[in-house]
């Protein structure tokens, strides 16, 4: 979404501004690195990834790189795979809202956000994360740019415009921060493509979460994606549900419906009926290798619309579970690892506080057993999901996942009071949680408590 400031326009190819031999030997010195710590994205990786969205500005009290570099190896520990990097570019400071502006209200696509760090300091996050066995994706944001950016200047004919004939937001928005792009424009779509590029071949990143991914035209992003491929194989995150997005360019898309009938659940709009309807739906929209992302929260929701303890109360540890446990892709938020219970400023600093309470332990062993159990596989080549009857179909959510003979339950009483049911399954587990050993038979009268629940491993 801009012209290349890294890159000198000499017959419009990608070469760093002024950069020197020694700097080139030395990102080549980084590339081979990465080569050698982590294998390429695949297909298999994408199975039983944990994705985290990291908001570096408020993840510490310095916002910076390398205050969240420090801390990858905790992520680790939580089975993160891949690493989702919300914007990391210079903020325009033209027409911003707040003190500090939107991420997503870009000045130069190419350069790095100064109140994070350096270029350098990126390079190190990205090579520690790559030690670390985790991808890592940026935020792109191809849909309008900040009004600072220099194609406002040099190229208004990249950009919509109004009656008037004057440069406009996106229409039917309140983005007043930030100026609409012109995708009949050609030229604007291929310097997008370049800048998008830089980021794989110069930086060693391994995709993009693209913002607002639906209102860009598709054959932009299959084009796209296909030319960003020749450099090497990348995961592709789109903010949207549209399954067209998923046919060419996207891998995963945002599971938004699921998320919502969580929160309606959570709230007593909703029961477990409506969960049923959902993953039917899902099974009807979707391609059997188009993946979803599930999540109980992300920095729009939590900034916007409330935190997981305001949304879903007692209820937000069943729901987390239950995103590692339905098909697709979990996702974590910053701070959600450290029971966060305020909604972070968006155009302000704020600062999330680390401290280890009872979602980080969960999340470690949700994510030890979505790394490594087969019946979680939630990627192109997912695990089954078959729903188990209850004598509570209301209140008691029982489904199986299975692979290659790896089977494990997830019994769950989606409801604020306790309820006791029956159960059209029977076998030997174990309680992954608790690790005690469990006995289902049909015959026999069960339990939960208000939003209690199950994960069982059948031995």
């Amino acid at each position: 979404m801009k012209k290349i400031i890294v890159s000198l326009i000499a017959a419009g190819m990608l070469i760093s501004c002024g950069k020197t031999k020694k700097e080139e030997s030395a990102t080549e010195v980084t590339q081979e690195e990465r080569k050698e710590t982590l294998a390429p994205v695949s297909d298999s990786m994408m199975e039983n990834a944990v994705i985290y969205e990291a908001n570096i500005r408020q993840y510490s009290e310095e916002g910076s790189f390398d205050a969240f570099t420090k801390d990858i190896p905790e992520l680790k520990k939580l089975g993160v795979k891949i690493l989702w990097t919300m914007p990391i570019y210079p903020i325009s400071t033209t027409k911003s809202k707040g003190s500090l502006g939107s991420y997503y209200a870009i000045s130069d696509y190419t350069k790095v956000n100064p109140e994070f760090g350096t270029i350098e300091d990126f390079r190190e996050l990205v090579k520690t994360a790559h030690d670390n066995g985790i991808y890592v994706i940026l935020d792109w944001v191809a849909n309008h740019t900040g009004w600072d950016h220099v194609w406002l200047k040099e190229h208004p004919e990249y950009y919509t415009k109004g009656k008037d004939g004057n440069i406009t937001h996106t229409v039917g928005t309140d983005w007043t921060d930030v100026a609409d792009l012109n995708y009949d424009n050609q030229e604007m779509r291929e310097q997008m493509r370049k800048d998008m590029i830089y980021w794989i071949k110069e930086e060693g990143v391994d995709g993009f979460r693209c913002d607002v991914a639906g209102m860009v035209p598709v054959d932009f992003w299959d084009k796209t994606v296909a030319e960003i491929k020749k450099t090497k194989p990348v995961f592709m995150l789109a903010e949207g549900w549209e399954p067209e997005l998923m046919v060419n360019a996207f891998d995963m898309g945002y599971g938004w419906d699921t998320h919502h009938k969580m929160n309606d659940i959570a709230q007593g709009k909703a029961n477990v009926k409506e969960w049923d309807k959902r993953m039917t739906q899902i099974d009807t929209m979707y391609a059997k290798d188009d993946i979803l992302m599930n999540f109980t929260s992300n920095h729009d929701e939590n900034s916007w619309n409330g935190t997981v303890q305001e949304r879903m109360g007692n209820a937000a540890a069943m729901f987390a579970a239950l995103s590692y446990l339905t098909p697709g892709m979990p996702l974590i938020y910053s701070g959600q690892e450290y029971d966060m219970d305020k909604r972070l400023l968006f155009f302000e600093k704020d600062t999330i506080i680390k401290k280890k309470g009872k979602f980080f332990p969960l999340y470690e062993k949700l994510g030890e057993l979505k790394n490594n159990n087969l019946a979680l596989h939630g990627g192109k080549n997912a695990a089954s999901y078959t729903r188990i009857k209850t004598s509570e179909d209301n209140k008691v959510l029982a489904f199986k996942r299975e692979k290659e003979g790896n089977k494990v339950l997830f019994i769950a009483n989606m409801t604020k009071e306790p309820v006791k049911f029956d159960i059209e399954y029977k076998g030997k587990f174990k309680d992954y949680l608790s690790q005690e050993g469990v006995e289902l038979k049909t015959d026999q009268a069960l339990g939960l408590e208000a939003w209690q629940y199950l994960i069982l491993i059948q031995e």
